[in-house]
C-alpha cells in the first residue's frame, strides 16, 4: 500500500494559517491609513479582517490585535470629528 500523504487534504491547514496570516496583516496595513483618509470604509474593513484571522488562529495574532486596535480607533476618530464639526466634514459634491 502506498502510505504518501495526498496532496490536497495534507496542505488544508497551512494553507488556512497563511491565509490567517495574511489576514491579519491586511487588517493592519488597512487599519493604519484609515486614521487619515476614508475611516468610514477602512475601519470596519480592518476590524472584520483581524476578527476573521484571529478566529483562524493566525500565526501573526499581535498583527491582528494592532489591526483590530486601528479599526476601532478609525471609527472613534470618525465619530469625534463628525461630533467636532457638527456634521460629516468631508462632501461628495
Amino acid at each position: 500500500m502506498n502510505s504518501a500523504v495526498h496532496p490536497v487534504t495534507s496542505g488544508r491547514p497551512a494553507e488556512r494559517s497563511r491565509d490567517a496570516d495574511g489576514m491579519a496583516v491586511a487588517s493592519f496595513l488597512l487599519g493604519l491609513p484609515g486614521l487619515l483618509v476614508l475611516n468610514f470604509v477602512l475601519g470596519p474593513v480592518a476590524i472584520v479582517l483581524a476578527l476573521v484571522a484571529l478566529g483562524r488562529g493566525t500565526r501573526r495574532r499581535g498583527r491582528a490585535l494592532l489591526g483590530l486596535a486601528l479599526g476601532i480607533a478609525d471609527l472613534v476618530l470618525m465619530v469625534a470629528l463628525t461630533i467636532a464639526d457638527h456634521g460629516v466634514i468631508w462632501s461628495f459634491s
